[in-house]
Parts: structure tokens; sequence; C-alpha cells
């Protein structure tokens, strides 16, 4: 600790609030939607508590500088020392090796009394970097095999005749930034035309390109090509915030509750479950959960240090937001082929050089669609969700070949499954008619232990440390990876 936060420093928070009403479990689950407006209606916050909570926070001297019903949001800025009077708490300036100066928040977080029952998270007082990204270069430039996405679309047969047409895909950025005339330059030379694309500041991010390809840069372009080369004829929203709890929660909660909404929100950024706080974890599992009931599809990224997560105490970790019961959770192998054949296929787990992450949840319950799936206990004999749900190329040794601040790189990491997934989502939602929303309760539909599931490859060769691939779904790819011609059939 390096001190105490000056009394005058200016400090914007998002204060989440309770749902007017439960959300419907069918309506999250189901094959029904509601527009924007209508899920404000019936479970964004209510009137009454929007105003008390206004009404509070501006007589204690803060400023509210924006308001979301939907999303049961309320945006306010003050001095530190009004939000230490306000929330009876403590803050400090740290730093941790490596990492700039940050805000820390010390000491039980009380809600005022008037508010108890209505606030249920107050995220950015504590202003650390919440996440990390999940890319992966190939320290060779060549890789042992790499590919172009449309090889790897090829190969995991995308559905001829859709490309994503009329659809959105909304990408979230926790840094970093992207040239125009990189994408440009990058579609072209695929012979394509490069999808529309729009940056979205949120929290007062912007796209911010460094110019350096090892940056955060890295990260944001590999998800635009990677999804743009996939789904080409996809619009792509992207949405830039602050790497923080509350700009990831306020980027997520800005892009699903969008009119019209996204087919698929991709999401490379997480970090392990315990390195979140309670109300974090929640806020954001809740605005997956709106996902799911406004039709929204939202895939993250499972993590890319096996596992144990990079965590020091060697145990085993999920990774959130992977871990989410809402989130199609996307895992790693290691792939060889030349379209359309598939050659071989593993769990993606180089020593030293990153493997897939997946595990068993410690906060979250399994969800009801994983229930005969066979998803072992975890090492306390406790149960809970599994990661990931599902799988695609990821090994920087078998990488994608991308454009990062006009530089060609090879590029692997989960961080290229989640916007892979995303394109083929918009493309069966182009197919089918209809957004797919939660998809999971169709991927598992009469799954058993050891049995592959139509649509999928299964992956069945390989471990990430602690957990090795078997037949069915296991804790390393899940179902295994796609095979979007026969996924389309399930759906339809």
């Amino acid at each position: 600790m390096l001190g105490p936060v000056a009394a005058d420093t200016p400090i914007e928070i998002t204060v989440v609030l309770r749902r007017r009403t439960a959300l419907d479990p069918d309506l999250v689950t189901g094959p029904g939607t509601v527009t924007a407006t209508e899920f404000a209606d019936r479970f964004g916050a209510a009137p009454a508590d929007v105003e008390l909570v206004v009404e509070v926070l501006t007589a204690a001297g803060a400023t509210v500088t924006g308001i979301h019903p939907g999303s049961r949001r309320v945006l306010a800025s003050a001095p530190a020392s009004v939000w230490t009077e306000i929330f009876d708490t403590e803050l400090t300036v740290a730093r941790s090796e490596g990492l700039p100066e940050f805000r820390s928040r010390s000491g039980e977080l009380r809600i005022p009394a008037t508010l108890d029952g209505i606030v249920t998270a107050v995220l950015g007082l504590d202003d650390r970097a919440q996440a990390r990204t999940r890319l992966r270069m190939s320290p060779n430039a060549a890789a042992a095999q790499s590919f172009s996405p449309a090889q790897v679309g090829a190969l995991y047969n995308f559905p001829a005749g859709t490309d994503g047409t009329g659809q959105t895909i909304a990408v979230i950025e926790l840094g970093g930034g992207y040239d125009p005339a990189d994408l440009a330059q990058y579609f072209t030379g695929l012979g394509l035309t490069a999808p529309t694309v729009t940056a979205v500041g949120v929290d007062g991010a912007t796209n911010a390109p460094s110019g350096d390809p090892g940056s955060a840069d890295g990260e944001v372009l590999l998800d635009i090509e990677v999804a743009g080369a996939l789904a080409p004829g996809a619009g792509q929203m992207v949405y830039f915030a602050p790497n923080s709890d509350r700009g990831f929660v306020d980027a997520v909660s800005t892009a699903v509750h969008a009119t019209p909404p996204p087919a698929a929100v991709s999401i490379s950024w997480g970090q392990a479950e315990d390195r979140w706080t309670a109300q974090a974890r929640t806020a954001l599992d809740q605005a997956f959960a709106d996902a799911a009931a406004l039709g929204v599809s939202v895939c993250v990224a499972s993590g890319d240090h096996g596992s144990g997560d990079a965590q020091p105490d060697g145990g085993r970790h999920a990774d959130f937001p992977a871990s989410s019961p809402h989130a199609l959770a996307c895992g790693g192998t290691r792939l060889l082929g030349s379209p359309p054949q598939i050659t071989a296929e593993t769990v993606w787990n180089n020593p030293g050089g990153g493997a897939t992450g997946g595990g068993i949840s410690s906060v979250f319950p399994m969800p009801d669609y994983q229930a005969t799936a066979g998803v072992p206990a975890r090492a306390d004999g406790g149960t809970g969700r599994g990661v990931p749900d599902v799988a695609g190329n990821a090994d920087p040794e078998t990488g994608y070949q991308v454009l990062i601040d006009g530089q060609r790189r090879v590029v692997g990491g989960t961080s290229a499954v989640a916007p892979l997934w995303a394109a083929l989502i918009a493309r069966l939602a182009q197919a089918t008619g209809r957004p797919l929303g939660l998809v999971h309760p169709h991927l598992y539909r009469g799954i058993r232990p050891g049995v592959a599931q139509p649509g999928f490859r299964d992956i069945t060769s390989g471990d990430n440390g602690a957990y090795h691939a078997t037949a069915g779904w296991d804790p390393c790819t899940g179902l295994g990876t796609p095979d979007g011609t026969a996924l389309l059939r399930t759906l339809r």
C-alpha cells in the first residue's frame, strides 16, 4: 500500500440494482426471447428503486451520470471522500508487481440502510486490472502448421450458404485497439470484403491502438479478424472498456442490451474465479442471464494456463467468466489437417507454452443441462459447473494467421476460440432465422457420460494438467470441436 487516496480524487462508480421481478428461468433456457424494452419493463430496475438510489447519491454530493433501468445500473461520479462516507470504507493507492498503481478498497462495504436490499453491487471503487487476455503468439512465425481462419472454418464444416449476414457480433475488449487500415489490408488479402466494424467507448475508454503487436492490440485484432473472416457478412460492434470489474460489467451490459441485440458476444478476457469479488461475479453472471433472455449467446475463452489457471497454490481453478453457467465456455485443441480433412486433433497442452483452461467451478453449481454429462467432482468432493462446454483450435503452433499493427503473426490461445464460436453462432442464427440465446440445452440434449454428442468431433487424447480427455464431455475440451453443418441439423 502506498497511502490513502486523496479525498478530492474524482471517482466514477456503477451501482447495480435488484431486478423488479425475478428473471423467468424458462425465458433464459427456452427458445423464447423478449425485446430490450419488454425486458426493461419486466425485469429491469423498478422506477421507485432508481429514484431512491439517485436521491441518496445526489444528497450525499454525487453526480449521477447515467441511468440504465434495463440493465439495472446507475452511474455516478463524486470525490473519493463522498464514496468513503456513503459506503463506510477505505480507499488506498496500491501497486502490484508489473502493474501500474491502482485504487484498492479495504474493509467491509456497507450499503446505506435506506438502500439495503435494493443495491446488489457497487463497482469502481477498486480499479485494479481485473482480467487478462487469452492469446498466445507462436515464437515461430511459420509455426508447426498454421491456418487462415477460413481454413479452420472449412475443417470444422461451417454451414455452406451462410456468412452471418443480418447478424451482429459484439466483441468485448479491455484495452488496446485497431487501425482500420490493418483490417482493410487483412481482409483484402483473404479475398473478402471487410465487415463493418464499429468501436464503442464505455466508461471513458476508446479504441486506442498502441502500435505494439505484443500489447492488447494483439487481442483486439485477433478477435476482429477471426470473427470477421468466419462471418464476413456480420457487423461487429467492438466495446472498449477499462480493465476493471466495473468496466467489464458495463461493457457486457451495454452490449447485450443494445438495440437490436447481437447474435453473439465474444469475450477473450478472464481471471481465476477466486480473484473476483462475489458481487462482481454475480453482476457479470446476471448480465449473461440478461443476454440469454434477449436471445444473445455469450462465448467466453476458458483460459490458457491449464487446470491451474496460473494460480500460485498449485490447485485446480476454473476461469471466470467462462465458468458462468450462462456463458458458452470455449476450450482449446491442437489441430492438424488440410481442408476439408482433419488428420489429428488433441487437447492443447504445450509444456511451457500454454494449455487449455478447464475444470469444475467452486462458486457456480452444476447447471441442469450438465446433470447427465458425467461432470466429475472437484478435488474437495463438491460438485459444480463444468468448464469448458465446447472447443476449437487454440495451439499457437497450429494457430491463426492474422495481421497485428502491420505485422503478420501466428496466434493461438482460447482467445481465438471465443470469436470462432461467436462467428459460428452468427451463421447458425442466420440459417435458422432465429436467435439462439443460451444454446447449451440444445448442445447437451440427451447427453450421457462417455458418449459423443451429435454435431461434435469428440476429442479423446491429451490433458490440461489435472484433467484428461475422455470419450464424451470432459474438463479439457467439453463436448469437443464443432461440425457446423451437423450442428445446424440438430438446431433445426
